[in-house]
């Protein structure tokens, strides 16, 4: 889809949803003050939908690292969990305050910053890159991983650094939320597809849809969990249990082609796009059916044939090297093109404010929601203190923390922070796609070269965990904020809410990636917690350090193929007409297989599978249901692994070992 239409798609979405949004939606009646929309139970829900989150994100991050979004899903939860908590009051004959559309979507905003931290915190990416084992597994008698140049992860360091980083994040671009949502109308659409949901929700009409939506979620959260709970009896042991089952054969199971029968993918598969998971198929039929096994019959040739294929300098080299071409190959592009839109799409705003001379045609509606928007400001000088109290804090702790980062590399981050979190907010309203970690790419990159051979490797990972963490949250932030507009939510009360979502996020998901960390072996490329881009993002520092003598034979020459075909297959799909553009792969997508297997892409592509019969049988019901049965079964899948963490270190052990070989 070129963007001319991805432009023109927005434009009639947004109409769209303000037909559905207009006056007879008795939307603004009985609007409750800022203070009021903030509730001790909606900070409760928030908090326990938050951890839920937290621990499906970090299983997601510590296995694959792809995150379906997850916001819709968090709207539909704190709507349960509020109903509920009302009816049972009722019941009991307690009066209750009346549950708003203004206090779901203040929940849904904590409950999003709270396992947003997972998602921007780099748990699975550039933290889990500086502890010993990742130093290790990128060898450490490989050029530029210097001895010592590691940290080992401990809960009290991790838990200050996250309160530093993600907190500018908040302040960074608040005094533009006027212009990101008012002025450039931009739409946001993962904070809209929110908003129509929690309308949706509380009017009549909606209340039985939402009923439905609830018994959907409910059925497949418990089937899915109760199908946890069995797996876990035949998991007792190395490459065990029904994760391992060789679906097409033990051929096809050695080089990762199976069906793991996990419902967290199957429900992500529903959730993303067709193209998304054909892509990840694609990109596991090329990798590990056809290069890696050609790859292995050149050793000898290739790379020395006493390196075991584990090393960075034979055959996981390729492995590694290869997929980090693809991403930054296609986060380039993505990155031009968005800061392309960005200067066009501003160009054209000034021309029509010349043209229009001040004059609006909005509707009386539209401008309504505007007037509450801007009603409870938000002073610039507390957002201005915020950011500078924050980053003083950051220049004087960052530095104290890692030895390696000088007090001017925090500096320079900082003050480039807020225009890279404006152009990776404005890319998101218009694409809905965050870039975070293109951003913190550049930023490692820039930061490892700047700190020379010594403390390059940790310098470039701490600078990447900088900018990813303040302009990730800045662009959430919007889109939150997207939501605030179109329900009548107040700002003041969505920043503070998402000020304590931050806050609970920063000591949550430590504890629960420390969970995981102790009850398995999280970093283990043969384990089910591969955290395969901790490894990746690890030797893109190396690279920016030593530049490309890291690289194994001919390995350079593979990468900058991978690194165009990225690059082409981005503009043939932009440029070309949309029936042929629809069907180009996305690098993005291809790489993610490339180091950790087929087996999920399978899972993924069974989800999408199912969403495509369940459209042909009825497609109306499936395109209403289909969030909510995916939502249950990541949910139900993902929720089992706390009590399955807890009982690892317990040093509880599942009973029997179900395993297969050959006759």
């Amino acid at each position: 889809m070129n963007m001319g239409e991805v432009k023109e798609s927005f434009e009639i979405e947004k109409v769209d949803i303000e037909d559905r949004l207009g006056p007879e939606d008795d939307l603004c009646k009985g609007i409750p003050t800022w203070s009021k929309q903030i509730t001790v139970r909606g900070l409760c829900a928030g908090f326990l939908i938050g951890v839920m989150y937290t621990v499906i994100v970090m299983k997601l991050k510590l296995t694959t690292g792809l995150i379906p979004s997850l916001n819709v899903s968090a709207a539909l939860l704190a709507f349960f969990f509020l109903r509920a908590w009302t009816k049972i009051l009722n019941k009991a004959g307690i009066l209750s305050t009346p549950f708003t559309r203004q206090e779901n979507t203040v929940v849904q905003t904590c409950a999003v910053a709270c396992y947003g931290i997972t998602m921007g915190g780099g748990f699975g990416s550039y933290m889990l890159a500086l502890n010993k084992k990742t130093y290790e597994l990128a060898g450490v008698d490989t050029k530029g991983n210097d001895p010592g140049s590691y940290k080992e992860l401990r809960l009290g360091w991790m838990i200050g650094f996250l309160f530093l980083t993600c907190f500018v994040g908040i302040f960074a671009l608040i005094p533009l939320r006027r212009i990101m949502i008012i002025d450039y109308k931009l739409p946001y659409p993962s904070g809209t597809a929110t908003a129509v949901l929690i309308n949706g929700f509380h009017t009549p009409q909606g209340n039985k849809k939402a009923k439905k939506l609830v018994r959907g979620f409910s059925k497949f959260f418990s089937i899915s969990f109760l199908w946890a709970f069995f797996q876990w009896f035949y998991s007792g042991g190395i490459q065990c249990g029904f994760s391992q089952f060789p679906t097409f054969g033990l051929k096809a199971w050695k080089q990762t082609f199976y069906f793991d029968f996990s419902m967290t993918y199957i429900g992500a598969g529903m959730i993303c796009s067709y193209l998304v998971n054909l892509s990840l198929l694609l990109g596991a039929v090329l990798s590990w059916g056809i290069m890696w096994p050609l790859i292995h019959d050149l050793k000898g040739d290739w790379y020395p044939e006493r390196l075991p294929d584990s090393s960075m300098r034979s055959l996981e080299g390729y492995k590694v090297f290869i997929p980090i071409a693809l991403i930054l190959g296609d986060g380039l592009y993505n990155f031009l093109k968005i800061f392309a839109i960005a200067i066009r799409n501003a160009h054209l705003r000034i021309q029509e404010k010349d043209l229009q001379t001040g004059h609006r045609n909005d509707g009386l509606d539209v401008l309504h929601r505007n007037d509450i928007f801007m009603k409870d400001k938000i002073p610039l000088w507390i957002a201005c203190s915020g950011y500078v109290f924050f980053s003083i804090i950051s220049v004087i702790a960052i530095p104290l923390i890692f030895p390696e980062v000088r007090w001017y590399y925090v500096v320079v981050a900082y003050l480039l922070a807020p225009a890279l979190g404006f152009c990776n907010a404005y890319g998101a309203g218009l694409t809905d796609m965050n870039l975070s970690h293109n951003y913190g790419k550049v930023a490692l990159f820039v930061l490892a070269a700047w700190a020379g051979k010594d403390s390059g490797v940790v310098a470039g990972l701490v600078g990447c965990g900088l900018i990813k963490s303040i302009v990730s949250i800045s662009a959430d932030l919007m889109q939150d904020f997207k939501s605030g507009h179109l329900t009548l939510t107040s700002p003041r009360s969505m920043v503070l809410s998402q000020i304590v979502g931050t806050a609970m996020g920063c000591v949550v998901a430590p504890l629960v990636f420390f969970l995981f960390y102790t009850a398995f072996d999280v970093g283990n490329p043969k384990g089910e917690f591969k955290a395969p881009y901790a490894l990746i993002y690890r030797n893109m520092a190396i690279l920016g350090v030593e530049g490309f003598s890291a690289l194994p034979h001919h390995c350079l020459q593979l990468c900058g193929g991978f690194f165009v075909f990225a690059i082409g297959a981005n503009l043939v799909r932009d440029l070309s007409p949309r029936k042929i553009g629809k069907w180009v792969p996305l690098p993005m997508a291809m790489a993610v297989p490339f180091l950790v297997g087929a087996y999920f892409a399978i899972d993924m592509c069974l989800g999408s599978l199912i969403v495509y019969l369940w459209h042909k049988l009825n497609k109306e019901r499936a395109t209403f249901m289909v969030p909510a049965v995916a939502s249950g079964l990541i949910c139900g899948d993902g929720l089992w692994t706390l009590p399955s963490a807890i009982l690892a270190l317990a040093k509880v052990n599942p009973p029997i070992c179900m395993k297969f070989f050959t006759s």
